[in-house]
């Protein structure tokens, strides 16, 4: 019956898909008391006092509009083939993503939950290359469940975030890509606290560990919604790493410069970005969880 119900959205016009996530995403922030305040706890955080109470307001409103845009079109992607790209969906700057796969040491792409991040994942596979993306499955099963036949349409393959780290370790070896989203909070034993806008935030190391052990190029690619609807990939060049010698240090400097990437462009596009999302929640010197 779900898939009944995505199929006929997926059949609605995108531009009408828009106008209800406008309204819809609207009456979201304004019933949804928790996430709200997540949101604007948020933009507090990263901008401190450069921006008054009713900006911040006024960022988290457009992005629970966003945030409805996108979920709204994910029936949509369940029937966009590679002739649907065209108008909707344009990449720039991927010859530096070709290129480093050519280096024949695998590709690590910086991602982050910006823009229409499903939307990047699937177009990326349609119209270039399938990429294995690390992910932690949802709790709903619908929704995880209908993610991961949108995730796996164009040749995608998902990789368990749990037990992850082996995995990527083969796939890079046999020269393939794999895309780890960098922005969400993570725990202080899985993590180093680098900076991200303006407070410490901690931040998975996996990245950057695998990219010292295994010397695979790591490319940020990102995905901004267009004021027409429209979306435009973005391969950036290839991050070039700190390699002192010194692991631990490494490894926070980089991902240090990481964090700045990705707080690049949120600060360009902050109504894009996933500011529903406890970042900072993680603080320094948190005891160790009992079932550990």
């Amino acid at each position: 019956m779900a898939e009944f119900f995505t199929d006929v959205a997926a059949t609605l016009p995108l531009k009408f898909t828009w106008k209800l996530a406008d309204s819809l995403g609207r009456i979201w922030f304004q019933v949804d008391k928790r996430h709200r305040q997540i949101a604007l706890d948020n933009l507090k955080i990263a901008w401190g006092d450069e921006l008054s109470e009713d900006e911040r307001r006024n960022i988290a409103r457009k992005n629970f509009i966003h945030l409805a845009r996108v979920l709204l079109e994910l029936p949509h992607l369940r029937k966009l083939s590679s002739d649907d790209l065209d108008g909707f969906v344009s990449f720039h700057g991927i010859d530096h993503f070709a290129n480093a796969l050519e280096k024949g040491r695998g590709v690590l792409l910086l991602a982050s939950h910006f823009g229409n991040w499903e939307l990047m994942a699937l177009a990326f596979s349609l119209r270039y290359h399938p990429i294995n993306i690390v992910v932690r499955p949802l709790d709903n099963p619908f929704l995880d469940n209908l993610l991961t036949k949108i995730r796996t349409r164009g040749g995608n393959k998902l990789i368990p975030k749990k037990g992850s780290v082996r995995k990527m370790l083969h796939l890079l070896a046999d020269g393939d890509a794999v895309a780890l989203l960098l922005d969400q909070n993570s725990a202080w034993y899985e993590g180093v606290f680098v900076p991200f806008f303006n407070e410490i935030a901690c931040t998975n190391k996996a990245l950057s560990t695998i990219a010292l052990r295994t010397g695979a190029p790591v490319i940020p690619a990102f995905n901004v919604r267009q004021p027409d609807g429209s979306y435009q990939i973005f391969c950036k060049p290839e991050i070039v790493l700190a390699k002192s010698g010194d692991i631990s240090r490494d490894v926070e400097e980089n991902t240090a410069k990481f964090n700045k990437i990705i707080e690049s462009y949120v600060r360009r596009y902050p109504e894009q970005w996933f500011w529903v999302h406890q970042r900072w929640k993680t603080r320094p010197y948190q005891p160790w969880p009992r079932e550990l």
